[in-house]
């Protein structure tokens, strides 16, 4: 049903004249094609906020959801490691207070409590060549990552082999391997995730750009932690 729920997903999107996918929208398309993704619920209320983040278990994040906010931190609309109900109280309301000062007429359909993961950060990302089509990016992530462009990119649709030299062939691969006393990471789940997400980009050509980052790899496997879907 990855497929098809996908569709439903895009059609909505374009229905409400966005030519983004918000966060939520997106983790739920990841998930469909079997990539792991954080455990997370979109809640209304203050109530429903601390409720999710004490059975999602603290530390967590909290992210704002409204289609008109497409770079939340920029906007004051992220809080991370909260670690308790309090704060958990004090970030929601903040948030809030932070969107409608930075733009009024946003339409705020949540806030986003998700857990805090952890590993080594990666991106996972796409661009729609004109002359190549889908054209997928593997890298080292996190906020550094347009300083590092420590990153391989490959023709869609990926094969095994293809999967496992994109990890291999980046500069920070030891990273992933156990340097300086690492745990080495689940390199099985990392190869399959991106055959999964060049299985997405495959089935839906016409898919603008990409960017899932960060996404946490560690020797439990790997979760998407925030990402994004530009719509051609």
């Amino acid at each position: 049903m990855s497929k098809e729920a996908t569709t439903a997903i895009l059609k909505r999107a374009q229905k409400e004249g966005r030519s983004y996918v918000l966060e939520p929208e997106v983790k739920e398309i990841m998930a469909s094609y079997g990539v792991p993704v954080t455990k997370e619920r979109v809640c209304t209320s203050v109530e429903e906020a601390k409720q999710a983040a004490a059975e999602i278990g603290y530390p967590v994040v909290a992210k704002i959801v409204s289609p008109q906010v497409v770079h939340k931190s920029d906007a004051g609309g992220v809080v991370i490691g909260i670690s308790s109900a309090a704060e958990m109280e004090a970030a929601y309301h903040a948030i809030l207070k932070n969107v409608r000062a930075a733009d009024p007429k946003a339409e705020v359909r949540g806030v986003l409590v998700g857990e805090m993961s952890k590993g080594e950060e990666i991106i996972v990302g796409s661009i729609n060549d004109e002359q190549f089509g889908q054209v997928m990016m593997f890298g080292i992530g996190g906020i550094f990552v347009e300083i590092y462009k420590d990153v391989a990119y490959r023709l869609v649709p990926l094969e095994p082999i293809d999967a496992r030299e994109m990890i291999e062939e980046i500069k920070g691969y030891p990273l992933l391997t156990g340097a300086r006393g690492r745990a080495p990471v689940d390199l099985p789940s990392l190869q399959q995730t991106l055959l999964n997400i060049s299985r997405f980009l495959n089935d839906f050509p016409d898919i603008k750009e990409m960017d899932l980052n960060p996404v946490f790899v560690s020797e439990r496997g790997v979760k998407v932690a925030d990402g994004r879907i530009i719509l051609g």
